[in-house]
């Protein structure tokens, strides 16, 4: 247990460093954020273009279908690839992953994520390669948990 709570905390450390890597040339695309979203009272400076850059660089990784109900619903939803359930990996970076029954409905959530501060784009995508490259090693690291839910709002 411990030798693959290990292997998957440096699995989530190098799939945090590629989506930095990635990040990173995107900074040196010019012209690929928004420059009004640089100046925003009481964050720290470069906070918002981080986040946004986390974000554009989660929507190039997700299918068209992913996209489209991240775009709607601020969430979207991945296949594990052992077990074939569906993870539902809402926007943020701890406490949003929620396992699905079949009727699609949120029945326990998992969280975990990459060592160190990421923005949640970042944490989102690292979540989304592990649940659908490395499902079971993701899983036993993850902690379980089970929560309320409003259906009506699914």
């Amino acid at each position: 247990m411990r030798n693959a709570k290990e292997r998957l905390r440096l699995f989530l450390s190098e799939c945090g460093r590629r989506a930095r890597v990635l990040r990173d040339s995107l900074r040196r695309q010019p012209n690929r954020i928004d420059p009004s979203l640089r100046f925003v009272p009481g964050f720290r400076y470069g906070y918002w273009e981080r986040e946004a850059r986390g974000l554009e660089l989660l929507k190039e990784w997700l299918s068209p279908e992913q996209f489209a109900q991240y775009d709607t619903k601020s969430y979207f939803e991945v296949t594990g690839c052992h077990s074939g359930k569906r993870y539902r990996i809402s926007h943020g970076t701890s406490m949003n992953i929620h396992e699905l029954d079949g009727a699609g409905c949120p029945c326990v959530g998992w969280c975990f994520a990459p060592k160190g501060y990421l923005v949640a784009g970042d944490v989102m995508l690292a979540q989304k390669i592990a649940l659908e490259t490395d499902e079971r090693r993701a899983l036993t690291v993850a902690n379980r948990f089970f929560s309320c839910f409003d259906y009506s709002s699914y």
